[in-house]
């Protein structure tokens, strides 16, 4: 028997990193340590057996000793199996992670014992410690699921489920387990397949944009990567990290589309928002007095409203062809031709009490939200009218471009051949002409292919313009000397041969030099004389990290310069050389200033290149920038006082101080 004991020893000794053997009875101590739990520690067996104390809770780390005593007044209570984790010291000063895995028996004299089964763990801790940094530095979203081509789920983390707005239940965890695609709306789901498939083929991770449906039935709209890894059981997984972009997306989508619909305003008389997936139309705008005036922006049930809308105004000949129209393009089942947007013509009566012609066109927006824009179609008399005013406008360039500020051209088209009417000077270079150029061409039709052959518009890309009525297109503009992105609408279609095309661009950009409506709520203005303060609008930014705020002072001192990392911790820290716990720190601080420069949606007023980093001076307003421009309206700005946080400031305070005595 005391070989098979042997034997069973060794046999422990050799397959686990340690096991030993307590009695639980008053005092508690150990009776017996294998050899690899002494190698493990560093000590020898004498140094952890005693028949009066533990001398094994002298190894464990004074941070987890309380959990520790913890997990042996349980053991205690009676026969079990429990595990514990903590950390433990090893001889030289090292600390390990261990998971302690205990069975409790009773002899037959009533002693409780204990046999521990002893795992080094550390490695695993470390990594979990480095993934948790992560989690709470990085508000990221992750998940894992099966690589089948229904994939199942297999793992999502706490900020994953705060994205999808897990309310806890064990249902919502089913839903998702089973079926993946059940958290993606339908009209991406293929979409989210061809990335599946496409990363799977070709081993390569891919990224982009994509919307999430919560469990309380809103919208997600994140951006994340998606990866194919092996796992621990040696089978293929799909792993995803994603970020929230919903609130930045909302703000994006809103300008976007308060640009488009006021291009568009300018050619169309009304325009409905129509969204598939809320089933609600909202009307978006409504030119001069107008029955759907007083319903701007409100939703509406889109079935009920579109069926109001046609009873009370299309002429009842017309009625059920444009019935026929809606409802094609709201169940899906309109066939589109050659790429063309739906359109249809048809008669209503006017404010005036008057019959009149009117057409209507569905343009694509997002998901499954599409546009209905209509206009009224000139008489005889009013197009006669108009062309009285294309010339006027032609004689009075000036006008026009105060009445369109990004750009304005009108042109005819006819049997493939295209005569400008008039253009503003952004306009010409766009197209490849110098303004000389420009007026002699107004003087003759030229072929369309011959016409854009000068500029890095495509032949097919102009056609698609006239085509579909919107185009987006890249151009040189002359007076800022930048190339610039725009985005055209065309009132003329296929179908108005003869008809003079009307071409309203409008920047897809932010303008420094012209802030819209809202802009004025991102503008970041800097304040250094005196204490240091960074302003979103009229809201101050609550820095969560004083040293973030104090890198971003740093930036803000050195007026639009690079900064390295080395000579940020010389700033931010003084008194500590550079080195890889410093260089930590750094990073650690530069993050946190990314995350909540990105939470005030105002990431781009910083730059980062290989580690440097600086600020952007064109897109903030700085006190300390206005009184060194010289300019006599801000010659008084600066008092005597410059960033009193910070005692480095003092150096440019000198200067100032200087300039100002001078």
């Amino acid at each position: 028997m005391e070989d098979i004991l042997k034997e069973m020893k060794d046999i422990l000794d050799q397959g686990i990193s340690g096991y030993h053997q307590y009695v639980l009875t008053d005092p508690v101590h150990l009776e017996y340590a294998s050899q690899n739990l002494c190698t493990l520690l560093g000590v020898c067996r004498k140094e952890l057996l005693s028949d009066t104390q533990d001398l094994y809770a002298a190894r464990v780390h004074p941070a987890d000793l309380e959990r520790y005593q913890r997990f042996l007044r349980s053991l205690r209570m009676g026969e079990q199996t429990a595990s514990c984790r903590y950390r433990i010291r090893k001889k030289e000063g090292a600390f390990l992670y261990v998971n302690d895995t205990v069975t409790v028996r009773r002899r037959k004299d009533g002693t409780l014992c204990g046999s521990s089964v002893l795992s080094d763990i550390t490695e695993v801790m470390e990594e979990n410690a480095g993934l948790r940094f992560l989690d709470e530095t990085i508000p990221c979203g992750f998940m894992k699921y099966t690589c089948e081509k229904q994939p199942r789920l297999t793992y999502m983390n706490r900020r994953m489920r705060e994205l999808l707005r897990f309310s806890g239940t064990q249902a919502e965890e089913e839903l998702f387990r089973d079926n993946i695609f059940l958290m993606i709306p339908v009209e991406e789901r293929r979409r989210f397949a061809l990335y599946l498939k496409r990363v799977r083929a070709s081993d390569v991770p891919a990224a982009g944009e994509l919307t999430l449906l919560r469990c309380d039935g809103s919208r997600a709209h994140v951006f994340g990567w998606v990866a194919r890894c092996v796992n621990e059981q040696g089978e293929e997984e799909f792993q995803s990290v994603c970020m929230d972009m919903t609130e930045r997306h909302r703000i994006h989508r809103a300008r976007e589309t308060r640009r488009y619909l006021q291009a568009l305003s300018e050619v169309y008389d009304k325009i409905f928002e129509y969204d598939l997936g809320t089933e609600q139309v909202i009307c978006r705008y409504s030119a001069g007095p107008s029955r759907f005036k007083w319903m701007e922006n409100i939703p509406m049930q889109m079935e009920e409203a579109t069926e109001k809308w046609i009873g009370d105004t299309v002429v009842p000949e017309d009625g059920e062809r444009v019935r026929a129209f809606f409802r094609d393009f709201c169940s899906k089942r309109m066939e589109k031709q050659e790429g063309s947007p739906p359109q249809i013509s048809y008669r209503a009566w006017s404010t005036e009490g008057r019959i009149r012609e009117y057409r209507g066109i569905f343009l694509k927006m997002e998901g499954q939200i599409s546009l209905y824009c209509c206009r009224r179609v000139p008489e005889q008399e009013e197009t006669s009218a108009l062309r009285s005013e294309n010339l006027a406008l032609r004689e009075n360039l000036q006008e026009l471009l105060m009445r369109f500020t990004d750009g304005i051209a009108a042109f005819e088209v006819k049997e493939n051949r295209v005569r400008p009417l008039y253009a503003s000077d952004n306009v010409c270079g766009f197209f490849g002409f110098a303004r000389e150029e420009w007026l002699e061409l107004m003087k003759k039709s030229t072929p369309i292919r011959e016409f854009v052959a000068r500029c890095a518009l495509k032949y097919e890309d102009f056609a698609e313009l006239l085509r579909k009525g919107e185009a987006e297109f890249s151009y040189m503009d002359l007076a800022a000397h930048r190339e610039r992105r725009i985005r055209a609408v065309c009132s003329r279609k296929d179908g108005e041969e003869g008809q003079p095309g009307y071409v309203m661009l409008y920047s897809m950009e932010d303008k420094t030099e012209r802030e819209e409506p809202g802009e004025t709520e991102r503008r970041v203005s800097i304040r250094t004389f005196g204490y240091f303060d960074v302003f979103v609008g009229e809201r101050p930014i609550a820095f969560r990290n004083k040293k973030a705020k104090e890198l971003f002072a740093l930036l803000t001192d050195r007026r639009g310069g690079y900064v390295t990392s080395e000579e940020a911790i010389g700033f931010l820290w003084e008194e500590e050389p550079v080195s890889p716990v410093t260089l930590a720190r750094y990073r650690k601080v530069a993050l946190r200033l990314k995350n909540t420069l990105e939470e005030y949606g105002i990431l781009e007023v910083m730059e980062s290149v290989d580690g440097k980093r600086r600020i952007v001076p064109e897109r903030v307003r700085c006190d300390l920038y206005d009184y060194l421009s010289g300019r006599e309206e801000y010659a008084r700005l600066f008092k005597g006082s410059y960033l009193a946080n910070y005692s480095w400031g003092e150096n440019t305070l000198a200067q100032l101080t200087g300039e100002m005595l001078y």
